[in-house]
């Protein structure tokens, strides 16, 4: 962890007390559990895609992340104890939108990649108050890979077939224009506390 990250993640509780949140050990083991998490969702999802792209192409490919995304994060959320979801500002699927800690956390990462650090290393995590009590909240950066572009990359490249099944599928898209290493999203992890 970076020393601002660290500074930021305990400075609230010298002032505020323990009694206000979980300690920073607490913390640490769920930030552990939420890239556990993250990871999880990332590598199933990333696997399956994977198998789509080879068997169906890119078109055939579009109805794992509309149809198995949703349920691979619900498994992933059952398991870990964690709200698990991937989210964008510029999102494809109309349950995707970020609220606003998942925008401002997104942002983060963003400028955090200009400064250049790793895509792949990109996460960032907090305790919040909410009119319902504290949450943990946690974000992964989904950056984009060479892979992503067939479907996700500048709309005049995407091939013809992609641009329909999209249009069918997402009449509402607004997931492309994407580079190579750009954030594209995130994957949020939320538990109350």
């Amino acid at each position: 962890m970076n020393k601002p990250a660290l500074i930021a993640l305990t400075l609230p509780f010298l002032f505020a007390g323990c009694a206000s949140g979980p300690s920073a050990e607490e913390q640490a083991a769920m930030v552990a559990d939420a890239r556990k998490a993250s990871g999880a969702l990332i590598q199933k999802l990333g696997g399956e895609l994977k198998t789509a792209l080879g068997e169906k192409g890119p078109d055939g490919a579009i109805g794992v992340c509309k149809e198995r995304a949703p349920q691979i994060a619900a498994d992933v959320s059952k398991q870990s104890g964690f709200e698990v979801k991937r989210v964008s500002p510029k999102n494809r699927n109309p349950a995707g939108v970020p609220d606003a800690w998942e925008a401002q956390a997104q942002a983060g990462l963003e400028k955090r990649l200009a400064a250049g650090e790793k895509p792949e290393t990109l996460d960032t995590w907090q305790v919040v108050s909410t009119s319902t009590g504290k949450q943990f909240r946690y974000a992964k950066a989904l950056p984009v890979q060479p892979v992503c572009l067939s479907c996700h990359g500048d709309s005049a490249a995407i091939p013809d077939g992609v641009k329909a099944r999209l249009a069918a599928e997402y009449p509402l898209d607004k997931a492309t224009g994407y580079g190579p290493g750009m954030v594209r999203g995130i994957v949020s992890v939320k538990r109350p506390l």
